[in-house]
């Protein structure tokens, strides 16, 4: 099949590239000229493990615009990929969903599915589909999809090609049976359904998952009141299959491009519907305690933070990708500033976007380096680099010997053994 992407970061790149994996042909389309020259190029804007080789082995099937016209005028399908960000309220942008509506609408001439791919309130199909029939210049027929992601970034190429569903709200048996063949090579669940409930399936989807991490989070807490182990704990929680034990990972919170905005807009839906979400305002409140408690634990920890030099291990919200938005690791090294202290950071990708940020830290080559005299060490990110680092060796580069692990990446004891003050999440 012939198919349009619009907007190409990290859903929709990784959409294209997929979608040509598996046999279609691509025009993938971005307002930014720099990113489309780097893509022809053959090289990726993002970090994404994978992206680039799949690139390079599709790129007869997949050409690259910067006119939205190209992902028009000869495509079947045009998914909408736009960024959504939050507004100061919470709610989302969608002004680059609309504008890519309008235009959509000037160039159809001929029966087209446009999906909405970006992540967006319940409703905002019903708009796009008025938008593009206010700006429309002829009575040419077409559908709108909502067709939401569920990339989790660093394994976002395994997650779209081997889903655990792919949910298609439609409003009509030719969109479907359209994008059915669309994923036709994919082997898992198609869930069809209406385009409003595809469209909070995402919202709640999400919300559920930073739900999750908040509570584990908070029980973390009541282990450290108590004496009790949080691994421990979340492994007797994990094993009942009602619950299972993704994301119960105690830690310094979630971060992201989509847990915080998600449950941001899912607050602003619910309001605006006239239904007071208070669950998700206290799993919001409980991720942010976790920042400020986590920086309680290094003050508990150093005493005085004022000339302390501490060094960061992670500043990427996560692991395998670059990506550092709502990344706690912000928070934390803006709070250590003010609190006087100097900081020292590594990271294995992130290094060059936290520039962006903090321009006056300083920024090291390997852990080891970042080691090198510092009065505490913390891990931000639980990257497999660091699982493996040479802790006789960090211990001799270190001015003290103290680790705070908001990750629980090592075993404590093993730590404690080599008489390091080693701090972590819910565990003595």
């Amino acid at each position: 099949m012939k198919v349009g992407i619009i907007g190409c970061g990290y859903v929709g790149l990784t959409t294209g590239v997929c979608l040509a994996e598996i046999g279609h042909s691509v025009v993938c389309v971005d307002s930014d000229e720099e990113k489309i020259k780097k893509l022809i190029s053959g090289k990726t804007p993002i970090f994404e493990p994978g992206i680039e080789e799949l690139i390079k082995k599709n790129k007869k099937r997949i050409k690259y615009s910067s006119s939205i016209k190209d992902a028009v005028v000869e495509n079947e399908i045009i998914f909408i990929a736009v960024g959504t960000p939050s507004n100061p309220d919470g709610s989302p942008d969608l002004s680059y969903v609309e504008n890519v509506a309008r235009e959509i609408a000037i160039y159809l001439t001929e029966y087209k599915v446009i999906v909405e791919k970006s992540t967006v309130p319940v409703e905002t199909a019903q708009w796009i589909k008025k938008t593009i029939q206010r700006y429309k210049k002829n009575n040419v027929e077409f559908d709108v999809v909502s067709n939401p992601e569920f990339l989790r970034e660093g394994s976002a190429i395994k997650d779209f090609l081997q889903p655990d569903r792919i949910v298609i709200g439609i409003e009509s048996e030719k969109a479907k049976k359209l994008m059915l063949k669309l994923y036709k090579k994919i082997k898992s669940p198609k869930i069809v359904v209406d385009t409003k409930s595809a469209e909070l399936i995402k919202h709640a989807s999400n919300s559920f998952l930073a739900t999750k991490i908040s509570f584990i989070n908070a029980v973390a807490n009541i282990c450290e009141l108590t004496g009790a182990d949080i691994e421990k704990v979340a492994l007797g929680m994990g094993l009942d299959k009602r619950i299972g034990r993704s994301f119960l990972n105690a830690g310094v919170g979630y971060g992201g491009s989509c847990f915080p905005k998600d449950v941001d807009a899912f607050i602003w839906i619910s309001e605006k519907l006239g239904y007071d979400f208070s669950l998700l305002k206290e799993v919001k409140i409980i991720n942010q305690r976790q920042k400020e408690l986590f920086i309680k634990k290094i003050e508990d920890t150093l005493w005085i933070i004022k000339d302390k030099t501490i060094g960061v291990l992670g500043l990427s919200f996560k692991p395998n990708t670059d990506d550092i938005r709502e990344a706690p690791s912000i928070y934390i090294i803006q709070s250590l500033k003010q609190k006087g202290a100097k900081i020292k950071a590594y990271d294995p990708k992130a290094i060059e976007k936290m520039k962006n940020i903090f321009k006056d830290i300083q920024y090291c080559k390997t852990p080891y380096e970042v080691a090198k005299s510092a009065d505490c060490l913390l891990i931000l990110t639980e990257w497999d680099e660091f699982k493996k680092l040479n802790l006789k060796k960090i211990k001799d580069l270190m001015n003290m010997p103290i680790i705070i692990d908001a990750r629980n990446i090592f075993d404590p004891q093993k730590v404690k053994s080599l008489s390091f003050i080693y701090k972590s999440i819910g565990r003595e």
